[in-house]
C-alpha cells in the first residue's frame, strides 16, 4: 500500500480549543483514497472520515504538499502512443477527452505534479497500459 499522510493544528468551531487533524491519502485495492481525523484537546469533539475518488479534497490535497513537497510523474520511455496515455488518465482520474488531453501534453513536456499518492496512482495507470513513467520525489 502506497500511503502518505500529515497532522494538521487549527481552532476548534466547539469551543476554541486546539483541533488536531491527521489526514492522508493512500491507494488501496486499486482505489486512490483518502481520509481525515480530528479531535479537539478542550472538548473532546471528534470525527473520522474516509472516502475515494479520483479527486481528494483541497485541504488534504494542500496539506500533503505542504508537507511533503510535490511529486512529479515523467515519461521514462520513447514517446508512448498518445491512445494509451489518454486511455489510462481518463481511466485513473474519470477526465473527460479535453482534460485528458491537456493532461497528456503536460506529462509529454514538464511531467505532471501532485502529491506522491496521486502520481503514483496514475504511475500505476500508465504502466498498465505499457507507458513507461518514473514519479520524482521533491528534493529535500
Amino acid at each position: 500500500m502506497i500511503t502518505q499522510g500529515t497532522q494538521v493544528a487549527g481552532r476548534c468551531d466547539q469551543r476554541g480549543g486546539v483541533l488536531t487533524r491527521d489526514v492522508g491519502q493512500f491507494i488501496e485495492r486499486g482505489r486512490l483514497r483518502w481520509g481525515s481525523e480530528g479531535r479537539c484537546e478542550d472538548c473532546r469533539d471528534g470525527w473520522c472520515e474516509q472516502d475515494s475518488g479520483p479527486v481528494t479534497p483541497e485541504y488534504i490535497r494542500q496539506a500533503l504538499l505542504q508537507a511533503h513537497g510535490p511529486a512529479r510523474l515523467r515519461l521514462t520511455g520513447e514517446a508512448p502512443s498518445l491512445a494509451l496515455v489518454l486511455k489510462a488518465l481518463r481511466k485513473a482520474q474519470e477526465l473527460p477527452m479535453d482534460e485528458a488531453r491537456a493532461h497528456a501534453a503536460q506529462l509529454a513536456a514538464s511531467g505532471l505534479v501532485g502529491t506522491l499518492v496521486e502520481m503514483e496512482f496514475l504511475a500505476i495507470h500508465l504502466r498498465e497500459q505499457a507507458v513507461a513513467v518514473a514519479v520524482e520525489l521533491p528534493a529535500e
